[in-house]
């Protein structure tokens, strides 16, 4: 089958024909892709940013972990799930020993391994996980729309970090997959949203798509001003997805006494902060990784709830044989999800 895998430790990925998966193992199922999302994540692995050289002691990987598909086959053991179920996976492969893990919380394990980024991931036909990590979508849901599910259970936790409800003044910073994701959950959540990208016009029009009216371009008024124009004063919550480590130092910038700002990018460069001011001023700064399961079970719920709003999310789609040019649309900030399709499906 064809698989688009990272071979070397450097800038890039190939088109590779792999084996079918063998019979899956105890506890294991194999799934065959119905659509997989590029991440950002992948966007980094393949561009082989800083911070992903661990990555190099799993090489050649097949890359992927945000993906929809149906069961084809399930090990021993295996009482959850069965053959024909119609999945989506939590990527977050769990040591189930170690005192996060003990403790119910797995998305803090200190031994955990990545779908796509440790072990072989979905850009490829088949795919064998833990069947632990398989969560049941919805009959109604189709499957291209249902691979979105992991990247909005990131929005989702990340809202929940924030601590948003009804009436809260909120800023997103960065409208790629993940900040459009979280600007719609804390709308949803009564939230009165301004989201900011820098040149980003496709993919603000985007967000009022998706009903979020407030929107800013920062390469024609500042954050501060935009902040003060449309809310007239300080915000409740920050929520960055940009990855630029001086979007942080701007959104602490616009946040009121004792808000809360969580991060959820991932940055290649530290943050220089005045941490007098940042402690006199009682600000609350948060990290948001991963996803949890109530989380990923609510994303569910919101893509079956909102499915041809949210379905304005996945911009292209190409057959994964395109893998190349997919990554270049995802990297181009023309798109917003990019949803690679393997041979054979028609989604």
């Amino acid at each position: 089958m064809l698989a688009f895998r990272k071979t070397t430790p450097a800038f890039g990925a190939d088109i590779v024909t792999i084996p079918e998966p063998t019979l899956p193992a105890a506890g294991m199922a194999t799934v065959a892709v119905a659509a997989a999302g590029i991440c950002g994540s992948d966007i980094h692995a393949y561009e082989w940013t800083p911070g992903y050289e661990f990555m190099e002691a799993c090489l050649p990987l097949t890359l992927g972990h945000e993906f929809s598909g149906v069961v084809e086959g399930v090990g021993a053991d295996v009482l959850d799930i069965e053959i024909g179920d119609r999945v989506v996976c939590w990527p977050t492969i769990a040591c189930g020993k170690c005192l996060a893990c003990s403790s119910e919380r797995p998305q803090d394990c200190t031994d955990r391994r990545i779908i796509g980024l440790h072990v072989d991931g979905a850009f490829a036909g088949r795919v064998t996980v833990p069947a632990i990590n398989c969560r049941k979508v919805p009959d109604n849901l189709p499957l291209d729309i249902a691979a979105l599910a992991e990247p909005l259970a990131v929005s989702v936790h990340a809202v929940n970090l924030a601590e948003i409800s009804d009436g809260d003044r909120v800023v997103v910073l960065g409208p790629g997959p993940i900040g459009l994701g979280m600007a719609f959950v804390a709308s949803q959540r009564g939230a009165d949203v301004l989201i900011a990208g820098f040149n980003d016009d496709v993919r603000l029009q985007h967000a009022r798509d998706l009903g979020i009216a407030g929107t800013v371009d920062l390469a024609t008024e500042t954050l501060a001003e935009a902040v003060q124009r449309h809310f007239g004063r300080p915000v409740d919550r920050v929520l960055e997805a940009t990855g630029i480590s001086t979007s942080v130092a701007e959104g602490l910038a616009i946040l009121r006494s004792s808000g809360i700002f969580v991060v959820a990018g991932i940055h290649s460069r530290p943050l220089e902060l005045d941490l007098t001011r940042f402690v006199r001023e009682k600000k609350q700064l948060r990290a948001a990784h991963d996803t949890t399961n109530e989380a990923l079970l609510e994303a569910i719920s919101l893509l079956a709830e909102h499915t041809h709003l949210l379905s304005t999310l996945a911009t292209h789609r190409l057959p994964l044989s395109r893998a190349a040019e997919g990554f270049e649309l995802a990297r181009s900030r023309e798109a917003v999800k990019v949803l690679l399709i393997p041979e054979g499906q028609h989604v």
